[in-house]
């Protein structure tokens, strides 16, 4: 058995564990696949400065595609709810900064672990935004909008498939929404832009 087997083996059987365990924090149905970490990762800033973070990596599917691009140290950030997956996370992968933590405490998570003179170039996010409360959904994405850069983008999947927007993303623009077919099941990525300048209120 490869090296690569047996990690898949053991990433899927540790998914299974945490979909039975705690099924309202897992939106997967199975770990992503490489097309769709791929879409994903290619929206990543190549400013040296510019902070990736990573909301709900699960079983790190999608952080491999960030490492892959270069994304480690003070520039990858992942925040991960279940203390079982942030610890195999950051045995994986020892490079990026793995937070135990909660997506809607962003705020006091930015003020501890992004170094000054850093900023949030781009959020990566797994999370099952149609699965939340309205309010909870509105409240995430204008956390979002405050860590962000202007300019920068939040790219989120969805196994929603229809082209409407989630609740909170009209607060940026959109870049790009496409389907990953490649994937169990189907996902659509769509990529939101934070404005460069805030409307005039006049």
């Amino acid at each position: 058995m490869t090296k690569q087997l047996r990690r898949n083996i053991s990433e899927t059987a540790l998914f299974v564990r945490q979909c039975l365990s705690k099924p309202e924090q897992m939106g997967a149905i199975a770990p992503s696949s490489r097309g769709l970490a791929k879409a994903m990762a290619r929206w990543v800033s190549a400013d040296p400065k510019a902070v990736v973070l990573e909301l709900g990596p699960g079983t790190g599917s999608i952080t491999e595609a960030l490492v892959a691009r270069g994304l480690t140290g003070h520039r990858l950030l992942a925040i991960e709810k279940s203390p079982e997956l942030a610890v195999s996370l950051q045995k994986r992968f020892p490079g990026v900064r793995v937070i135990t933590g909660d997506a809607w405490d962003l705020e006091n998570l930015m003020d501890l672990h992004v170094e000054p003179g850093h900023h949030v170039g781009a959020v990566i996010s797994s999370l099952p935004l149609r699965r939340f409360k309205p309010e909870a959904t509105e409240s995430l994405a204008r956390k979002i909008k405050a860590i962000l850069r202007p300019g920068g983008c939040w790219v989120q999947y969805s196994y929603h498939l229809g082209s409407d927007r989630p609740l909170g993303t009209s607060y940026f623009h959109l870049l790009s929404s496409n389907v990953v077919w490649l994937n169990l099941p189907p996902a659509r990525v769509s990529v939101y832009q934070k404005p460069l300048s805030e409307p005039s209120s006049n």
